[in-house]
């Protein structure tokens, strides 16, 4: 569908020269190239679809029904007791919550979370310079319209990107800085990549929709703590029937439900295992569109820097130590040799 220049809103960068709508993929670019598509006689076609849903985003989502639906019995039963107690329908309330999701798409939501949640900040004139060709770039070498995307920067010194919400695509002041054009393109690429594939939008819903469950766990959590800690000072009979009546009420409700909540404990381990496959598939993305070689030069880099910390913070007797199997496998990120690995194809000449 052909797209005519508008007014943009603040923060997103110029229309490129020449722009166009649908037509036929353009041919890779240059990895260094990054004014090829202002220049004269040159056009930026857009796909029909730009973005979607993969399958490490519905796997997400369907990771995040069980939180959901405890949090959707949270929510009743607060709306039940404000039904009772102030008269309010108890529906009311919970359709509201239900609906307000949508909030993820909503720009003025988003620039609420981008500033005050993530500590993200709009690009000075001189960064908006820097940020706006290469974005430029990659958008026109995936065929996205990058003008529905908000760039910011984070007041950072690590090398980081980030890609949030619906719109929202962020960069360290560091990568901004230091990085050469090529390098901080291919980064943005694979924070292109978590949006085009559904990953930013499909982590904060299900993070949205589980806040009200985590909330009651962390607040009931805190009652028991409170409440055994309180009876170990008056008698440790009354802690013992204590802990035996928490254990009973535990037992009873994972029998009664057909051992169900256990598959709980298991959920943080599946969560993170399709964190990294949505990072690997956004590296893909960034290096089916000829980043490739950029960014295992950035994942290098970042891997250097990660083991010179290691070695300057860990004593020299434990510089061997690292973290336990249940540890990695709660990492949302895979680690750098791996990636690297996954981007040899693309790195062969004539990729």
């Amino acid at each position: 569908m052909a797209t005519s220049p508008e007014p943009q809103p603040p923060g997103t960068q110029p229309t490129p020269p020449g722009y166009s709508g649908t037509g036929p993929a353009q041919p890779p670019l240059a990895p260094d190239d990054l004014d090829y598509q202002n220049a004269p006689g040159n056009r930026i076609h857009l796909k029909a679809h730009q973005r979607g849903t993969d399958a490490t985003a519905l796997g997400k989502l369907a990771l995040h029904v069980p939180g959901f639906l405890i949090s959707l019995l949270v929510v009743v039963l607060a709306a039940w007791l404000l039904d009772e107690f102030v008269g309010l329908p108890y529906w009311i309330p919970t359709l509201v919550w239900v609906l307000s999701g949508a909030l993820v798409f909503h720009r003025p939501t988003e620039d609420f979370f981008a500033r005050y949640l993530l500590g993200l900040q709009r690009p000075m004139p001189v960064e908006m310079a820097r940020l706006a060709p290469v974005w430029r770039e990659v958008t026109a070498r995936a065929g996205v319209d990058g003008r529905r995307y908000e760039l910011w920067v984070e007041n950072s010194q690590d090398l980081n990107a980030y890609a949030a919400a619906g719109h929202i695509v962020g960069v360290t002041r560091y990568a901004l800085e230091q990085l050469p054009s090529a390098q901080l393109a291919a980064v943005l690429a694979h924070e292109l990549g978590h949006h085009t594939g559904g990953h930013a939008w499909s982590s904060l819903l299900g993070y949205w929709y589980a806040l009200p469950g985590r909330i009651a766990w962390r607040t009931i959590r805190t009652v028991v703590v409170f409440t055994v800690t309180f009876a170990s000072y008056v008698s440790w009979l009354a802690t013992t029937v204590l802990i035996a009546a928490i254990g009973a009420i535990t037992v009873a409700t994972v029998t009664e439900f057909y051992g169900l909540p256990l598959l709980l404990l298991a959920l943080p381990y599946l969560m993170a295992a399709v964190g990294r496959r949505s990072e690997l598939r956004a590296d893909e993305y960034a290096a089916v569109h000829g980043f490739g070689p950029k960014l295992a030069e950035v994942l290098q880099a970042m891997h250097s820097m990660e083991q010179q910390t290691l070695l300057t913070t860990l004593p020299a007797s434990s510089s061997h130590t690292r973290s336990g199997p249940l540890a990695r496998l709660l990492c949302e990120h895979p680690d750098y040799p791996t990636r690297l690995l996954r981007l040899q194809p693309y790195l062969q000449p004539g990729r």
